[in-house]
């Protein structure tokens, strides 16, 4: 069994930033991000790959958000920079077998869940 452990998140203004970790206990899986706002679905946010070398993010954070792994530490990270009130949401991580290169952005694949980790921008 996998488990993830979710950190980083808390409380910032407008135009501030977090990095979000994803502590993943196994090796060798595609790591998602999603949020989900109250009373909204879980969204899919970014995707990276078991190797780190392919990604992929909704249009609404590119350019602004960046994932990336670590995987001596098992690690996946999330930068949010230029961060807006409408990100403001619980904050997940997962993870799914996808290959070497492979991505995934339906949460439907994924097979691992953390916890999730608040994220709230103040206007």
């Amino acid at each position: 069994q996998v488990q993830l452990v979710g950190s980083g998140g808390g409380l910032v203004q407008t135009g501030g930033s977090l990095r979000l970790s994803c502590a993943v206990s196994g090796s060798n899986y595609a790591v998602g991000w999603f949020r989900q706002a109250p009373g909204k679905e879980r969204d899919f946010v970014a995707a990276i790959s078991s190797s780190g070398g392919s990604t992929y993010y909704v249009d609404s954070v590119k350019g602004r958000f960046t994932i990336s792994r670590d995987n001596a530490r098992n690690t996946v990270y999330l930068q949010m920079n230029s961060l807006k009130p409408e990100d403001t949401a619980v904050y997940y991580c997962a993870a799914g077998r996808a290959g070497f290169s492979g991505i995934i952005r339906m949460k439907d694949r994924y097979d691992y869940w953390g916890q999730g980790t608040q994220v709230t921008v103040s206007s």
